[in-house]
């Protein structure tokens, strides 16, 4: 369901390939009771949670571009890469059960937990119900699992089409680059601050080159939730931003700004900091809203913390994206 088509996508977004999966626009919301207990900017949340593939989340966008770019090219067999609990894996999962295509879920076991709500609920469970293929390797096993699953599908005659963790490709990014423009359109005010978390780069690329592309001047700043190192992050962002440029050609944009915090990362990717499950705790307390334990609630934890510190007072609005993924909260049970 589209009913965002009356706004005007820039054109040279308009004339990529799309496959609708999601429900346009995602509500915009208002978080008045957290605002006033917070006291600084008035605080508006993007709901991608309700973006209404398998419970939602911000990998429904660049799916759209991605397995339109697949179906163009003759692909009936999907394969795509992240965690164990994966909120790209649970969607593309979805999202190929949907147009009827073969899906293998390449699964990393990159976060230190056994426990079998991790191994076996939250997306876990909904990859088994939409009938995807799951294979689970350690991280030194990886790279031969993958070698041998492409070379079994390719002497099965299968026309395989690879998605990157993420969905993080310059064709992926096309869908944040939708979604800022969509925000521009829908928010009764002139946006001037987005916060969003930041993992595999494909996200930020997207609203970061729309931003400039479009001229919208907004600040977007990215909470690192996945990288050590934080430069490994702006330097992959940098390279989609300079594949997007290379293959779309927006009109005269300006200089893209690249902002990453990474001072609520915690001690590792998939491990909650305390500061994030207070988050998730008062998102829910205050605004009924779900967070998920990995990304958006440390992304949560950094718009709290901004907020108290003083940092966003020069702007009457923030925007919070939420990303969705509260899909795995029944896999982190034992941390609540």
């Amino acid at each position: 369901m589209d009913t965002s088509q009356h706004f005007k996508t820039p054109d040279w977004l308009a004339a990529q390939p799309r496959e609708l999966l999601g429900h346009w626009p995602t509500p915009l919301e208002q978080l008045p009771r957290l605002s006033a207990e917070l006291g600084g900017p008035q605080i508006w949340v993007k709901r991608d949670d309700c973006s209404g593939l398998a419970t939602g989340g911000n990998k429904t966008r660049k799916l759209e571009y991605l397995l339109a770019d697949a179906t163009n090219m003759g692909a009936d067999t999907i394969v795509t890469y992240g965690a164990v609990q994966s909120n790209h894996a649970r969607q593309t999962a979805a999202a190929c059960a949907k147009l009827g295509l073969e899906c293998h879920l390449l699964l990393s076991r990159r976060v230190p937990r056994d426990d079998d709500n991790y191994l076996k609920n939250g997306n876990m469970l909904f990859n088994y119900l939409f009938g995807a293929q799951v294979h689970c390797f350690d991280l030194d096993e990886f790279d031969d699992g993958q070698a041998a699953l492409l070379k079994m599908l390719e002497q099965r005659g299968k026309t395989v089409y690879q998605i990157p963790a993420g969905g993080s490709s310059a064709i992926g990014a096309l869908g944040y680059s939708r979604c800022i423009s969509e925000l521009v359109w829908q928010a009764p005010f002139k946006p001037t601050q987005i916060i969003h978390a930041s993992a595999s780069a494909g996200t930020q690329a997207g609203l970061v080159f729309a931003n400039a592309a479009e001229h919208y001047n907004i600040d977007i700043l990215g909470i690192n939730v996945f990288h050590p190192d934080p430069e490994t992050l702006e330097l992959r962002i940098e390279r989609l931003l300079n594949a997007m440029a290379e293959r779309f050609s927006p009109p005269a944009p300006t200089t893209p700004q690249i902002q990453i915090n990474h001072a609520y990362f915690g001690e590792a990717y998939g491990q909650p900091t305390q500061a994030a499950k207070d988050a998730i705790k008062m998102f829910a307390a205050w605004e009924g809203l779900l967070l998920d334990p990995v990304y958006s609630s440390k992304a949560a934890a950094a718009l709290i913390d901004q907020i108290t510190l003083g940092n966003f007072d020069q702007h009457e609005h923030v925007v919070f994206i939420h990303t969705g993924g509260a899909a795995s909260l029944s896999a982190y049970r034992d941390e609540f």
